[in-house]
């Protein structure tokens, strides 16, 4: 427990030591002035160490700089924001005391010192930076394990592709670090490409944590089912396994599941709930809006499944609704938007109409919501 004492009077300095020595303080470090306690901390070097300090009891009035000002330049410092200081002081003027207090420190004891009561203050704060190491302390823990699982959940976002006859890419802007919103993209046989974009309820852990359920049933379902009616009501059957009695909450998610045929040249989709996305087929609009409702709210859903046939190629964008409601607040408009992005001549990537939204960079790296867009184009 190391308690520093800052008093330019060397009796008082010595009164306290014996008081905190015979409590049972042994690790106290002397100073006379503000200034020896600024150089103590190394508060002015230019690579500050760590000094470990537990507790201050200083002084309010000395010469140069007094107990005020030091107070306030400690507790800027960063390393010591948190470190409790006690005012050790004969001034009974209550407005400067509480002056004193709006400075940063936790208490203070009037002179002369009464021993019983400077150790019951002492105590108190020294049990309240106890708590608050603890609690920094679980934070950091909390902290590396939310680092741990957004790199597991950026581990399962699909690899962009360029094939000969398909490239796929996403964009993935997430309001927190952990996101309810997922993407993937599997390749069920040579001409042929399962994709899926889908927006949990709700955001960090507890969204990012069904995101990571319905992930384990992505592949199989995808890859094995291949259809997207079959799939949207396996996904929903999966859905529907989280639900417990005594819950309060019912999960759900959004989502829209395509197969892109690139040899038949169709695109088969399941629009559940979803902003619809966009198609540019043969230089014509189409909508990606015919469906179901969000997967996760009934046992038994009917699907209904759209069907896009091309000829010359096809340009498909799927987006989170942080995005279109983004564009709507900015401009209006979100379809009229994106649509006069993915009509840019040579735009193949989900980088791309990004930078044609143009989007600041405060709205890129603190999005309100979690922004995801995924952008498909037929090579030919």
């Amino acid at each position: 427990m190391n308690i520093v004492i800052v008093d330019d009077n060397v009796t008082n300095l010595m009164i306290i030591e014996k008081i905190l020595q015979k409590a049972g303080y042994h690790q106290l470090v002397l100073l006379s002035s503000a200034r020896k306690l600024y150089d103590y901390l190394q508060l002015e070097t230019q690579k500050p160490v760590e000094v470990p300090v537990d507790l201050i009891l200083m002084d309010l009035m000395m010469p140069e700089i007094d107990g005020m000002e030091a107070c306030r330049t400690v507790l800027a410092n960063e390393r010591f924001h948190d470190l409790p200081i006690i005012f050790v002081t004969a001034m009974g003027d209550s407005y400067k005391m509480a002056e004193a207090m709006d400075a940063g420190a936790l208490d203070y004891v009037m002179k002369p010192i009464n021993k019983v009561e400077l150790l019951a203050r002492i105590r108190s704060v020294l049990r309240l930076k106890y708590e608050k190491d603890l609690r920094k302390e679980r934070d950091k823990r909390i902290q590396y394990e939310l680092d741990l699982a957004k790199q597991v959940q950026r581990s399962m976002l699909s690899a962009p592709i360029e094939a000969g006859d398909v490239s796929i890419s996403a964009v993935y802007k997430p309001s927190f670090e952990l996101a309810g919103d997922l993407y993937a993209w599997y390749q069920i046989s040579p001409h042929r490409y399962g994709v899926i974009l889908l927006d949990m309820m709700g955001h960090g852990i507890s969204s990012s944590l069904v995101c990571m359920y319905i992930y384990s049933a992505l592949k199989d379902t995808i890859t094995g089912m291949v259809d997207p009616e079959d799939v949207m009501k396996e996904l929903n059957r999966r859905m529907n396994q989280l639900h417990l009695p005594d819950s309060l909450i019912n999960y759900y998610f959004t989502a829209i599941y395509f197969v892109l045929d690139t040899e038949q040249q169709t695109i088969e989709y399941v629009n559940a709930g979803h902003p619809a996305g966009i198609a540019i087929v043969d230089d014509k609009v189409k909508l990606l809006d015919e469906g179901c409702c969000a997967l996760g709210f009934f046992e038994e859903i009917e699907v209904k499944k759209g069907i896009i046939p091309y000829q010359q190629g096809a340009r498909i964008l799927l987006f989170t609704d942080g995005l279109s409601e983004w564009l709507e607040d900015e401009y209006g408009d979100a379809s009229a938007m994106l649509v006069h992005c993915l009509q840019e001549p040579g735009m193949r990537d989900a980088e791309g109409v990004l930078q044609c939204l143009q989007l600041s960079s405060q709205q890129l790296n603190a999005p309100k919501d979690d922004m995801c867009l995924v952008m498909i184009s037929t090579n030919g």
